[in-house]
């Protein structure tokens, strides 16, 4: 049996009882169907199969879920902070347990190649233990003396926060917000993406069977327009954090307004990588392939246009149209497979009328630009050769396996196009020359810059963009600040002079 067939034979095991059952809300310890019995339909993206039935939330269920969440919020907050590390230490030991399930429904789910989804899942992982650990300094603050008081500050955990996660690499993103607000001592309402919401569903089962208490994390699923927007105008739920469309974002913002409502916004990118003559050209290209062309190039830190320095560019294109065409596109439980189907027909349909618009525009389309197969939402890798700045292809987030090639002549040129964007999420810089990367990074519009290197993340640095791509950080004791209200607290060290009135 090849391992494609061993991994369907494991997948058909696993989402067995979700075939049979469908997946239900969980809200205040209890699994719940929509309070209209409501329901819709997730299928795979790989064959258009039909997965399973899920409930169709709405005001409602977001109301139960809110109470909820707002019923368990006192004793989670005085829990002591040991027995927090403990039970999110216990939810990470439950993902790791069952990471090839995750990783196997992520794939069915979203389309993304198994070769990705492991890895995923154990970030998950990492992200509980990362934070579990944090949770023990997370109020901690400072001694700021003055002449007459002893000034101390603290953080206190703002309260029950809405958390909105997006379809592509839907399990670890939720991790990444997740456990942060759950390590701060907040309770959680969770709306997972429509399009992927399997997955979702298993981490609260983690949840349970990690002593996780009734009410700290509920699940609510449903759609943007009616389960979304309740939560973001909900006057319980203090904050919103939200991954995803920088449109849907400024739809949060104003739905938030009326209850002054906290955002974190991980938003959109269209994010370059500059290739200067004087750099490591094959680590170059390995990095500019690898950052676009993995996860099917759904990701909000791709390095989605390519700057390309004149006396380079022509044999450096050369060498990408080579690699392009050979990436293996295939089933995403095979293992061998690097490039999958995209999530849906809606999206199929968007990244694929790009094609169209870059012929239109004058651009060249060197590689793919086409759909493979019959069945399923399959997209050859692509590449847009001989195109300018002022492109759709090169101003607009397609969020697929597309890449756009662009020139520059010399350094200031570089940035120029690099900035004349409303995007400034991460940018990737190639160069040998050092005063040249800091002077690049330094001038570059981008919230994370890397010189020589994809993306590599470390937890404790801070993660987030500028411009149209988000507002906040995550990571490190910056997730924190979001999910925390900072207190200040003066304690008088003398009988220190008063003013007086009205004697």
């Amino acid at each position: 049996m090849s391992d494609l067939d061993q991994n369907l034979a494991k997948l058909n095991q696993y989402l067995a009882r979700f075939r049979g059952q469908g997946i239900e809300n969980h809200i205040g310890g209890k699994n719940l169907p929509a309070i209209s019995g409501a329901t819709f339909n997730t299928h795979s993206p790989v064959d258009e199969s039909l997965i399973c039935s899920v409930a169709k939330s709405g005001k409602k269920d977001i109301d139960a879920a809110a109470q909820a969440a707002r019923n368990a919020f006192p004793a989670w907050q005085d829990l002591q902070a040991t027995e927090r590390r403990g039970i999110l230490h216990s939810m990470a030991d439950g993902i790791e347990a069952r990471a090839e399930e995750i990783a196997l429904c992520e794939c069915w789910d979203t389309g993304q190649a198994v070769r990705f989804m492991s890895k995923a899942a154990l970030r998950g992982a990492e992200n509980f233990r990362f934070f579990a650990d944090r949770a023990l300094s997370a109020r901690d603050g400072q001694v700021l003396p003055s002449a007459t008081l002893m000034n101390v500050t603290t953080r206190k955990p703002i309260g029950p926060v809405g958390v909105i996660t997006p379809w592509n690499t839907p399990f670890m993103l939720s991790t990444w917000k997740i456990a942060p607000a759950l390590a701060a001592g907040c309770t959680v309402v969770h709306k997972p993406a429509e399009f992927s919401p399997v997955t979702a569903r298993i981490l609260m089962e983690i949840a349970e069977d990690s002593g996780l208490p009734k009410g700290v994390l509920n699940l609510v699923n449903g759609f943007g327009d009616e389960a979304g927007k309740a939560l973001t105008e909900h006057p319980d739920i203090k904050a919103i954090a939200f991954v995803g469309e920088s449109k849907t974002g400024s739809m949060i913002m104003k739905q938030g307004a009326d209850t002054l409502k906290r955002v974190h916004f991980e938003l959109g990118g269209k994010n370059p990588v500059i290739v200067f003559e004087d750099a490591d050209l094959e680590r170059a290209l390995d990095a500019a392939v690898f950052m676009i062309y993995s996860l099917n190039g759904e990701r909000c830190t791709s390095s989605s246009r390519l700057l390309l320095q004149d006396s380079i560019a022509a044999e450096f294109e050369g060498r990408l149209i080579e690699r392009v065409n050979k990436i293996k596109v295939g089933h995403p439980l095979d293992p061998a497979t690097e490039l999958g189907p995209l999530i849906h027909k809606t999206h199929f349909d968007k990244v694929t009328g790009y094609f169209e618009t870059a012929l239109k525009e004058g651009a060249t389309i060197s590689a793919g630009g086409k759909q493979i197969g019959e069945s399923g939402y399959f997209v050859a890798p692509t590449l847009f050769t001989n195109a300018s700045n002022d492109m759709k292809i090169a101003q607009e987030e397609i969020f697929g396996p597309v890449l756009t090639a662009l020139r520059f002549s010399d350094e200031w040129d570089a940035l120029e196009i690099a900035n004349e964007i409303k995007y400034g999420l991460t940018g990737y810089i190639w160069t040998n020359d050092l005063t040249r990367a800091l002077r690049i990074s330094d001038r570059l519009e981008a919230g994370m810059i890397w010189v020589n290197s994809e993306n590599v993340r470390h937890l404790p640095t801070p993660f987030g963009g500028i411009k149209a791509s988000g507002i906040g950080r995550d990571g490190g004791d910056w997730s924190f600040d979001f999910y925390m209200e900072q207190k200040h607290i003066g304690f008088a060290t003398g009988s220190h002079k008063i003013p007086k009135l009205g004697i």
